[in-house]
């Protein structure tokens, strides 16, 4: 099942599972944040909004707040020494979309535990002694052929 929400004044596609960055929301990250705006609602049966789609809901988890790539604005007036440089980050917040509701459900608070991964067993000191390496041995410098003298110009 997959949902068209609007976000920001922008449309995304959306499934369980996605990550999604959209325009900055107020949330802390671990949050989770509510998509009423619901225009479509895809799968077995589409529903398609007038102009959203009533009862439904989309819910998703705030992993993190980030920001664009610098944009320079640059103008400059030739002939005139009148140069404006003017930088900026767009602000972005990245969410994982955690489930898809419909009639009217509200979503759970707590976002689901994901699985974590198992640290890295650590190497025991006794497994990684240092091993005897071999010196290596090094070759005489090669000396380059003696050059050939330039012929005198002019006598013969």
């Amino acid at each position: 099942m997959f949902a068209v929400i609007k976000a920001g004044g922008k449309q995304y596609r959306v499934a369980a599972e996605d990550v999604i960055r959209i325009d900055r929301v107020e949330a802390e990250p671990g949050n989770v944040i509510e998509f009423g705006e619901v225009l479509l609602l895809g799968g077995d049966t589409p529903q398609i909004g007038v102009p959203t789609v009533l009862g439904a809901m989309v819910a998703g988890e705030v992993l993190q707040h980030t920001r664009g790539d610098k944009v320079i604005a640059f103008k400059k007036r030739r002939r005139k020494n009148s140069r404006r440089k003017r930088g900026f980050r767009h602000e972005f917040s990245v969410i994982r979309i955690t489930e898809i509701l419909t009639g009217g459900a509200k979503p759970s608070q707590t976002p689901p535990a994901r699985p974590k991964r198992e640290p890295k067993p650590k190497v025991e000191a006794e497994a990684t002694e240092a091993k005897p390496v071999a010196a290596k041995v090094k070759k005489p410098a090669q000396k380059a052929p003696p050059r050939k003298k330039a012929a005198a110009k002019g006598k013969k």
